[in-house]
């Protein structure tokens, strides 16, 4: 709830139910996952977040607020995970589909880590990470910086020689078509997204590059906004 550039966005209304709903009810599509778990922090002002999941349905743990690579270590301890895949929760685009191809390439290459974020040719938004429990731990255990601590997973790419890293590509190149979530422009192109498809959350990403391509207006709603770096926190 605490975002700096658009504060509670992941409860705002996007037609007619939450950022965080449609991302939950995206990402359990995908064939390949056996339980979603909404990992936020034990502030105060995340409550509201607690109680999203209730009604939602949906597992909810809560750790750490700046130290997230421990709070996604502990809560995949808490629900035995082998296998961890990280979806954030200002994706309310992400694709279920390519959550599971993100996994069956981890899975077929015995990956420590996967994504499709690495060499970018797909939507920002529509990142998806897979890696395993063990290279989870040994981030945990290992890394000391502090953006690896806030991002989770840089401890893992930054290090190619201790982890076997799979990056997963797109023959087309669609990497500045901006998804995600982080400004008030950007819900607007959200929004009118969701708005053409009658508020459903089941289109897939290749729908929404049709819509782009004969509504070349809603691209330019959020074209001008800076995609914040990694070090920025």
């Amino acid at each position: 709830m605490g975002s700096a550039r658009l504060p509670g966005k992941v409860l705002k209304d996007l037609g007619g139910d939450t950022v965080l709903a449609r991302v939950v009810n995206r990402t359990r599509r995908a064939t390949l996952l056996n339980e979603v778990v909404v990992a936020t922090t034990v502030l105060p002002a995340d409550d509201v977040i607690v109680r999203e999941c209730e009604r939602l349905k949906v597992a909810c743990f809560r750790g750490d607020e700046l130290d997230v690579l421990d709070r996604y270590y502990r809560a995949a301890q808490e629900f035995a995970a082998d296998v961890i895949v990280r979806i954030t929760a200002d994706c309310p685009l992400i694709d279920p589909e390519l959550i599971d191809t993100t996994i069956r390439a981890g899975l077929d290459q015995k990956a420590d880590y996967a994504t499709n974020s690495l060499v970018l040719t797909y939507p920002r938004g529509l990142d998806v990470e897979m890696f395993t429990s063990d290279a989870l731990e040994r981030a945990w255990h290992a890394a000391s910086e502090e953006h690896q601590r806030v991002h989770v997973t840089p401890y893992l790419y930054e290090n190619p020689e201790l982890f076997k890293v799979v990056s997963i590509t797109d023959e087309a190149d669609h990497s500045h078509c901006r998804w995600t979530l982080d400004m008030p422009e950007d819900l607007e192109m959200i929004r009118a997204v969701y708005q053409h498809f009658g508020n459903r959350d089941n289109f897939r990403w290749n729908e929404i590059l049709d819509l782009m391509e004969n509504q070349a207006e809603l691209a330019l709603l959020n074209s001008h906004v800076r995609q914040k770096a990694l070090r920025e926190g």
